[in-house]
Protein backbone atom coordinates (compact mmCIF):
# COMPACT_ATOMS: atom_id res chain seq x y z
CA UNK A 1 0.00 0.00 0.00
CA UNK A 2 1.09 3.55 -0.74
CA UNK A 3 1.37 6.16 1.33
CA UNK A 4 1.47 10.59 0.06
CA UNK A 5 2.77 8.43 -2.75
CA UNK A 6 5.19 6.25 -1.22
CA UNK A 7 5.59 2.75 -1.05
CA UNK A 8 5.32 1.52 1.96
CA UNK A 9 8.07 -1.03 1.34
CA UNK A 10 10.37 1.17 0.51
CA UNK A 11 10.91 2.67 3.38
CA UNK A 12 10.63 -0.29 5.41
CA UNK A 13 13.53 -1.56 3.61
CA UNK A 14 15.82 1.50 3.81
CA UNK A 15 14.81 1.38 7.86
CA UNK A 16 15.90 -2.42 7.72
CA UNK A 17 19.24 -2.04 6.07
CA UNK A 18 19.86 1.18 8.37
CA UNK A 19 19.16 -1.62 11.09
CA UNK A 20 21.07 -4.35 10.24
CA UNK A 21 23.83 -1.63 10.17
CA UNK A 22 23.35 0.68 13.40
CA UNK A 23 22.92 -2.65 15.64
CA UNK A 24 26.33 -4.57 15.51
CA UNK A 25 28.33 -1.34 15.88
CA UNK A 26 25.89 -0.19 18.83
CA UNK A 27 26.86 -3.16 20.36
CA UNK A 28 30.51 -2.77 19.45
CA UNK A 29 30.61 1.21 20.74
CA UNK A 30 28.82 -0.86 24.50
CA UNK A 31 31.68 -2.67 24.78
CA UNK A 32 33.90 -0.07 24.95
CA UNK A 33 32.40 2.37 26.69
CA UNK A 34 31.31 -0.13 29.63
CA UNK A 35 34.43 -0.67 31.42
CA UNK A 36 34.27 3.52 31.79
CA UNK A 37 32.33 2.79 34.29
CA UNK A 38 34.86 1.15 36.23
CA UNK A 39 37.99 2.86 35.09
CA UNK A 40 40.31 4.50 37.72
CA UNK A 41 39.83 7.75 39.25
CA UNK A 42 41.53 10.94 38.08
CA UNK A 43 45.01 11.19 39.11
CA UNK A 44 45.36 13.46 42.03
CA UNK A 45 46.45 16.76 42.46
CA UNK A 46 50.14 16.92 42.81
CA UNK A 47 52.22 17.27 46.16
CA UNK A 48 54.64 18.81 47.19
CA UNK A 49 57.42 17.30 48.64
CA UNK A 50 57.41 13.56 47.40
CA UNK A 51 60.52 12.25 48.23
CA UNK A 52 61.91 11.58 44.80
CA UNK A 53 66.23 11.83 43.88
CA UNK A 54 66.68 15.39 42.10
CA UNK A 55 67.24 15.40 38.81
CA UNK A 56 65.96 12.64 37.67
CA UNK A 57 63.80 14.20 34.17
CA UNK A 58 64.42 16.19 31.35
CA UNK A 59 61.79 17.86 30.54
CA UNK A 60 61.79 18.51 26.26
CA UNK A 61 59.34 21.28 24.84
CA UNK A 62 59.50 21.57 21.22
CA UNK A 63 58.15 25.14 19.88
CA UNK A 64 57.65 27.16 16.61
CA UNK A 65 56.03 30.40 16.85
CA UNK A 66 54.54 29.80 20.40
CA UNK A 67 54.72 33.27 22.10
CA UNK A 68 51.35 34.09 22.67
CA UNK A 69 50.56 31.29 24.75
CA UNK A 70 53.86 30.10 25.85
CA UNK A 71 54.30 31.99 29.26
CA UNK A 72 51.59 29.01 31.24
CA UNK A 73 53.95 26.86 30.27
CA UNK A 74 57.11 28.13 31.33
CA UNK A 75 55.46 29.65 34.75
CA UNK A 76 54.29 25.75 35.01
CA UNK A 77 57.69 24.07 34.34
CA UNK A 78 59.43 26.94 36.58
CA UNK A 79 57.10 25.41 39.54
CA UNK A 80 58.11 22.23 39.10
CA UNK A 81 60.37 20.64 42.04
CA UNK A 82 63.82 19.69 42.05
CA UNK A 83 63.34 16.22 40.29
CA UNK A 84 63.74 17.81 37.09
CA UNK A 85 67.23 18.21 36.25
CA UNK A 86 66.37 20.58 32.81
CA UNK A 87 63.86 22.00 30.48
CA UNK A 88 64.95 22.24 27.13
CA UNK A 89 63.26 24.59 24.69
CA UNK A 90 63.95 23.06 21.50
CA UNK A 91 63.07 25.86 19.12
CA UNK A 92 62.68 25.71 15.23
CA UNK A 93 63.40 29.37 14.78
CA UNK A 94 60.46 31.41 15.98
CA UNK A 95 60.07 34.79 14.64
CA UNK A 96 57.47 36.22 16.87
CA UNK A 97 59.39 36.24 20.45
CA UNK A 98 59.27 32.84 21.59
CA UNK A 99 62.77 32.51 22.17
CA UNK A 100 63.09 36.11 23.98
CA UNK A 101 60.57 34.50 26.33
CA UNK A 102 62.62 31.39 26.93
CA UNK A 103 65.62 33.22 27.71
CA UNK A 104 64.16 35.23 30.34
CA UNK A 105 62.84 32.37 31.97
CA UNK A 106 66.15 30.81 31.54
CA UNK A 107 67.74 33.87 33.60
CA UNK A 108 65.13 32.95 36.36
CA UNK A 109 65.76 29.20 36.59
CA UNK A 110 69.36 28.29 34.94
CA UNK A 111 67.43 24.64 34.42
CA UNK A 112 66.10 25.92 31.15
CA UNK A 113 68.10 26.36 28.06
CA UNK A 114 67.07 27.12 24.52
CA UNK A 115 68.05 25.17 21.73
CA UNK A 116 67.61 25.50 18.00
CA UNK A 117 67.12 22.08 16.15
CA UNK A 118 68.82 21.48 13.11
CA UNK A 119 66.89 22.14 9.77
CA UNK A 120 64.31 19.52 9.21
CA UNK A 121 65.48 15.84 7.66
CA UNK A 122 63.79 14.55 4.56
CA UNK A 123 61.05 12.08 6.07
CA UNK A 124 60.40 13.95 9.42
CA UNK A 125 57.42 15.90 10.66
CA UNK A 126 59.02 18.82 12.82
CA UNK A 127 57.28 17.66 16.33
CA UNK A 128 59.18 14.57 16.49
CA UNK A 129 61.96 15.60 14.77
CA UNK A 130 62.37 18.86 17.81
CA UNK A 131 61.95 15.88 20.55
CA UNK A 132 64.64 13.58 19.10
CA UNK A 133 66.45 16.66 19.03
CA UNK A 134 66.09 17.31 22.28
CA UNK A 135 66.28 13.96 23.07
CA UNK A 136 70.11 13.46 22.20
CA UNK A 137 71.28 16.66 23.70
CA UNK A 138 69.72 16.03 27.43
CA UNK A 139 72.03 14.76 30.11
CA UNK A 140 72.27 11.13 29.93
CA UNK A 141 72.10 11.17 33.59
CA UNK A 142 68.64 11.98 33.46
CA UNK A 143 66.32 8.47 33.97
CA UNK A 144 63.45 9.49 32.77
CA UNK A 145 62.55 12.02 29.71
CA UNK A 146 58.82 14.32 29.77
CA UNK A 147 58.05 15.65 26.02
CA UNK A 148 55.72 18.59 26.90
CA UNK A 149 53.91 20.81 24.62
CA UNK A 150 53.64 24.91 24.51
CA UNK A 151 49.65 25.13 25.01
CA UNK A 152 49.83 23.52 28.20
CA UNK A 153 49.61 24.63 31.41
CA UNK A 154 51.38 22.40 34.18
CA UNK A 155 50.07 22.11 37.61
CA UNK A 156 52.10 22.16 40.91
CA UNK A 157 53.62 18.84 41.22
CA UNK A 158 52.89 17.18 38.07
CA UNK A 159 56.51 15.39 37.06
CA UNK A 160 56.33 14.15 41.00
CA UNK A 161 52.59 12.54 40.82
CA UNK A 162 54.00 11.34 37.05
CA UNK A 163 57.05 9.37 38.79
CA UNK A 164 54.86 8.37 41.45
CA UNK A 165 52.01 6.83 39.76
CA UNK A 166 54.90 5.30 37.42
CA UNK A 167 56.79 3.53 40.22
CA UNK A 168 52.98 2.75 41.70
CA UNK A 169 52.14 0.81 38.32
CA UNK A 170 55.86 0.06 37.28
CA UNK A 171 55.01 1.79 34.04
CA UNK A 172 57.61 2.31 31.38
CA UNK A 173 55.35 5.09 29.77
CA UNK A 174 52.69 7.64 31.07
CA UNK A 175 50.47 10.23 28.97
CA UNK A 176 47.80 12.01 30.29
CA UNK A 177 44.29 13.09 29.09
CA UNK A 178 44.38 16.85 30.25
CA UNK A 179 41.22 19.14 31.30
CA UNK A 180 40.79 21.88 28.37
CA UNK A 181 40.23 25.20 29.04
CA UNK A 182 37.79 26.43 26.14
CA UNK A 183 36.37 29.65 25.86
CA UNK A 184 34.76 30.67 22.45
CA UNK A 185 31.45 29.26 21.55
CA UNK A 186 32.63 27.65 18.54
CA UNK A 187 35.33 25.84 20.29
CA UNK A 188 32.83 25.03 22.77
CA UNK A 189 30.38 23.48 20.61
CA UNK A 190 32.74 21.48 18.06
CA UNK A 191 35.44 20.06 20.45
CA UNK A 192 33.58 17.82 22.71
CA UNK A 193 32.47 16.41 19.96
CA UNK A 194 35.70 15.51 17.80
CA UNK A 195 37.24 14.21 21.21
CA UNK A 196 34.05 12.03 21.87
CA UNK A 197 35.16 10.54 18.47
CA UNK A 198 38.08 9.22 19.97
CA UNK A 199 36.09 8.23 22.81
CA UNK A 200 34.01 5.98 20.85
CA UNK A 201 36.86 4.31 19.51
CA UNK A 202 39.55 3.81 22.16
CA UNK A 203 37.28 4.43 25.40
CA UNK A 204 38.11 6.62 28.11
CA UNK A 205 41.22 7.44 29.97
CA UNK A 206 42.79 5.52 32.44
CA UNK A 207 41.55 2.19 31.18
CA UNK A 208 43.54 -0.36 30.64
CA UNK A 209 44.34 -1.49 26.56
CA UNK A 210 44.57 -5.29 25.79
CA UNK A 211 45.88 -4.40 21.83
CA UNK A 212 48.95 -1.95 21.02
CA UNK A 213 46.75 -1.10 18.14
CA UNK A 214 44.15 0.14 20.16
CA UNK A 215 46.07 2.00 23.06
CA UNK A 216 45.54 5.45 22.84
CA UNK A 217 48.28 8.36 24.25
CA UNK A 218 48.73 11.87 24.35
CA UNK A 219 51.86 13.51 23.48
CA UNK A 220 50.64 17.17 25.32
CA UNK A 221 52.21 15.07 28.18
CA UNK A 222 54.67 11.89 27.88
CA UNK A 223 56.51 10.58 30.72
CA UNK A 224 59.25 8.05 29.06
CA UNK A 225 62.41 5.67 30.95
CA UNK A 226 65.68 6.65 29.19
CA UNK A 227 66.74 3.36 28.69
CA UNK A 228 63.20 2.54 26.24
CA UNK A 229 63.63 5.69 24.12
CA UNK A 230 67.47 4.45 23.78
CA UNK A 231 65.91 0.87 22.78
CA UNK A 232 63.35 2.55 20.45
CA UNK A 233 66.12 4.98 18.83
CA UNK A 234 64.46 7.85 19.90
CA UNK A 235 61.46 9.22 18.24
CA UNK A 236 62.78 7.63 15.06
CA UNK A 237 59.58 5.15 14.91
CA UNK A 238 57.46 8.15 14.62
CA UNK A 239 59.71 10.62 12.37
CA UNK A 240 56.79 10.66 9.81
CA UNK A 241 53.62 10.62 11.45
CA UNK A 242 51.31 13.92 12.10
CA UNK A 243 50.17 11.62 15.55
CA UNK A 244 53.59 10.76 16.66
CA UNK A 245 52.40 10.45 20.16
CA UNK A 246 49.83 7.75 19.05
CA UNK A 247 52.27 6.52 16.96
CA UNK A 248 55.30 6.70 18.52
CA UNK A 249 53.48 5.00 22.01
CA UNK A 250 51.81 2.05 20.09
CA UNK A 251 55.70 0.96 19.11
CA UNK A 252 56.93 1.38 22.53
CA UNK A 253 53.73 -1.09 23.59
CA UNK A 254 54.56 -3.55 21.03
CA UNK A 255 57.55 -4.07 21.77
CA UNK A 256 56.68 -5.48 25.45
CA UNK A 257 56.82 -1.71 27.60
CA UNK A 258 54.04 -0.87 29.80
CA UNK A 259 52.37 1.89 29.11
CA UNK A 260 48.95 3.71 30.48
CA UNK A 261 46.88 6.66 29.52
CA UNK A 262 45.71 7.84 32.58
CA UNK A 263 43.13 11.00 33.58
CA UNK A 264 45.52 13.87 34.48
CA UNK A 265 42.91 16.70 34.55
CA UNK A 266 44.21 17.44 38.36
CA UNK A 267 47.53 17.89 36.82
CA UNK A 268 47.42 19.33 33.58
CA UNK A 269 45.26 22.21 32.02
CA UNK A 270 45.42 22.58 28.27
CA UNK A 271 44.76 25.75 26.13
CA UNK A 272 44.45 23.86 22.02
CA UNK A 273 42.47 26.54 20.37
CA UNK A 274 40.36 29.53 20.24
CA UNK A 275 37.66 29.39 17.60
CA UNK A 276 35.95 27.20 15.68
CA UNK A 277 37.38 27.52 12.83
CA UNK A 278 40.67 26.84 13.94
CA UNK A 279 39.39 24.01 16.32
CA UNK A 280 38.11 22.13 12.42
CA UNK A 281 41.42 23.38 10.75
CA UNK A 282 43.67 22.12 13.00
CA UNK A 283 42.79 19.73 16.02
CA UNK A 284 40.88 17.59 13.16
CA UNK A 285 43.48 17.32 10.90
CA UNK A 286 45.36 14.50 12.92
CA UNK A 287 42.34 13.18 14.79
CA UNK A 288 41.46 10.47 12.40
CA UNK A 289 45.47 8.77 13.80
CA UNK A 290 45.58 7.15 10.08
CA UNK A 291 49.42 7.14 10.66
CA UNK A 292 49.36 5.15 13.82
CA UNK A 293 46.45 2.53 12.58
CA UNK A 294 45.93 -0.38 10.56
CA UNK A 295 44.12 0.27 7.57
CA UNK A 296 41.24 -2.26 8.23
CA UNK A 297 41.07 -0.77 11.78
CA UNK A 298 41.00 2.68 10.57
CA UNK A 299 37.97 1.97 8.37
CA UNK A 300 36.14 0.03 10.62
CA UNK A 301 36.30 2.76 13.35
CA UNK A 302 35.27 5.40 10.81
CA UNK A 303 32.03 3.23 9.98
CA UNK A 304 31.36 3.10 13.45
CA UNK A 305 31.39 6.83 13.94
CA UNK A 306 29.02 7.39 11.07
CA UNK A 307 27.04 4.33 12.49
CA UNK A 308 26.87 5.42 16.37
CA UNK A 309 27.43 9.44 16.42
CA UNK A 310 26.81 10.84 13.19
CA UNK A 311 23.60 9.03 12.06
CA UNK A 312 21.36 8.63 15.40
CA UNK A 313 20.69 12.99 15.42
CA UNK A 314 19.74 12.71 11.59
CA UNK A 315 17.48 9.36 11.62
CA UNK A 316 15.77 10.54 15.01
CA UNK A 317 15.14 14.16 13.26
CA UNK A 318 13.97 12.53 9.92
CA UNK A 319 11.59 10.09 11.82
CA UNK A 320 10.57 13.14 13.55
CA UNK A 321 9.14 15.15 10.74
CA UNK A 322 7.62 12.17 8.27
CA UNK A 323 5.56 11.01 11.69
CA UNK A 324 4.77 15.27 11.62
CA UNK A 325 3.68 14.90 8.09
CA UNK A 326 1.21 11.94 8.76
CA UNK A 327 3.03 9.45 7.29
CA UNK A 328 2.55 5.80 9.48
CA UNK A 329 5.64 4.29 11.17
CA UNK A 330 6.27 0.37 10.45
CA UNK A 331 7.41 -2.15 13.12
CA UNK A 332 10.89 -1.99 11.68
CA UNK A 333 10.92 2.05 11.59
CA UNK A 334 9.81 1.80 15.37
CA UNK A 335 12.76 -0.11 16.52
CA UNK A 336 14.76 1.97 14.42
CA UNK A 337 13.47 5.07 16.26
CA UNK A 338 14.06 3.55 19.69
CA UNK A 339 17.66 2.10 18.84
CA UNK A 340 18.41 5.71 17.59
CA UNK A 341 16.94 7.35 20.60
CA UNK A 342 19.19 5.26 22.58
CA UNK A 343 21.98 5.84 20.99
CA UNK A 344 21.44 9.66 21.41
CA UNK A 345 20.85 9.10 25.26
CA UNK A 346 24.37 6.91 25.35
CA UNK A 347 25.50 9.82 23.92
CA UNK A 348 23.96 12.58 26.35
CA UNK A 349 25.74 10.03 28.98
CA UNK A 350 29.33 10.40 27.51
CA UNK A 351 28.96 14.42 27.53
CA UNK A 352 27.68 14.38 30.96
CA UNK A 353 30.71 12.03 32.01
CA UNK A 354 33.32 14.34 30.44
CA UNK A 355 32.37 17.64 31.84
CA UNK A 356 34.99 17.34 34.45
CA UNK A 357 37.47 17.21 31.63
CA UNK A 358 36.49 20.97 30.88
CA UNK A 359 37.20 23.81 32.91
CA UNK A 360 34.08 25.96 32.97
CA UNK A 361 33.38 25.79 29.97
CA UNK A 362 31.14 27.93 27.91
CA UNK A 363 27.21 26.65 27.16
CA UNK A 364 27.68 25.42 23.62
CA UNK A 365 29.41 22.82 25.26
CA UNK A 366 26.32 20.81 26.02
CA UNK A 367 24.86 21.56 22.68
CA UNK A 368 27.82 19.72 21.18
CA UNK A 369 25.62 16.56 20.36
CA UNK A 370 24.17 18.94 17.58
CA UNK A 371 27.50 18.67 16.26
CA UNK A 372 28.15 15.20 15.88
CA UNK A 373 27.51 14.22 12.33
CA UNK A 374 30.38 17.71 11.60
CA UNK A 375 32.74 16.48 14.23
CA UNK A 376 32.41 13.31 12.16
CA UNK A 377 32.78 14.85 8.96
CA UNK A 378 36.26 15.90 9.69
CA UNK A 379 37.91 12.81 10.73
CA UNK A 380 36.31 10.89 7.43
CA UNK A 381 37.91 13.91 5.46
CA UNK A 382 40.82 13.86 7.41
CA UNK A 383 41.29 10.30 7.31
CA UNK A 384 41.13 10.70 3.13
CA UNK A 385 44.35 13.23 3.32
CA UNK A 386 47.42 14.01 4.35
CA UNK A 387 48.37 17.36 5.73
CA UNK A 388 49.85 19.66 3.66
CA UNK A 389 50.82 22.42 6.12
CA UNK A 390 51.00 22.12 10.38
CA UNK A 391 52.56 24.29 12.58
CA UNK A 392 54.41 26.92 10.12
CA UNK A 393 55.72 23.97 8.35
CA UNK A 394 55.01 22.75 4.50
CA UNK A 395 55.32 19.39 3.97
Amino acid sequence: MDTHGIPDWLGDAAALGLLALQMPMAAVLLARLLPSLWRPSPLPPGQAGIPFPTGLVSVLLPTLNEAERLDPCLEGLHRQGAVVREVLVVDSRSQDGTREKVLQMAARDPRFRLLTDDPLPSGWVGRPWALHYGFLQSDPASEWILGIDADTRPQPGLVEQLLETAQAKKLDLITLAPQFILQHWGEGWLQPALLTTLIYRYGAAGETPHLPERTMANGQCMLVRRSVLEAMNGYTLARASFCDDVTLVRQIAAAGFKVAFCDGRHLLKVRMYTSLAETWREWGRSLDLKDATPRAQLWGDMALLVLTQGIPLLAVGGLGIKAGLGFPFSLTEQVLLGLNLGLLALRLGVLMGIRGSYQDPPWTFWASPLADPLAVLRVILSALSRPRSWRGRTY
